[in-house]
């Protein structure tokens, strides 16, 4: 995936929210990031982060959709355990996940395996990959992408 190209078209189960797909957010900006597994430590973070900013994002019309393949179930556990206030997307099957490119090669302790790679895209309103954020810090990696949709937006 590359900044400039037509973002992929994707329908994902979500949290108690229903369905969310590319066509319902045709013609808005929206952040669309993967994550590894819920209730973990990093991607805790990035969800908390992101909820915190919510409102700031909400006021530049800007959803924020989180995407793993952790069931939807699994999403409204997390959602509650931490008060997050984003859509958490499901892709029990890692298609959207793969058609992003973010279904890697991980190694950890010597022991290879596939996992997703933690990386944020911002589509335009156009439908086109406006930016990308590639293995992500999650400390301030949500007031970053803030940032980015302030700039792009002016």
């Amino acid at each position: 995936m590359e900044i400039g190209q037509k973002a992929p078209s994707f329908s994902l189960l979500t949290d108690s929210s229903g369905l969310i797909s590319m066509s319902d957010l045709s013609g808005s900006m929206f952040v669309l990031y993967f994550y590894p597994k819920d209730n973990t430590p990093g991607c805790t973070t990035e969800a908390i982060g992101f909820s915190q900013l919510k409102k700031d994002f909400d006021a530049l019309g800007v959803k924020i959709i989180g995407v793993s393949k952790d069931s939807p179930r699994k999403h409204d556990n997390f959602k509650a355990k931490h008060q997050l206030t984003i859509t958490l997307g499901s892709d029990e099957e890692a298609e959207t996940i793969a058609a992003y490119g973010v279904w890697v090669q991980k190694k950890l302790y010597g022991r290879e395996y596939m996992g997703i790679e933690r990386t944020t895209f911002l589509i335009g309103e156009d439908g086109n990959i406006a930016h990308i954020w590639r293995k992500v810090r999650v400390k301030e990696h949500a007031q970053d992408v803030l940032d980015t949709v302030r700039a792009l937006k002016t």
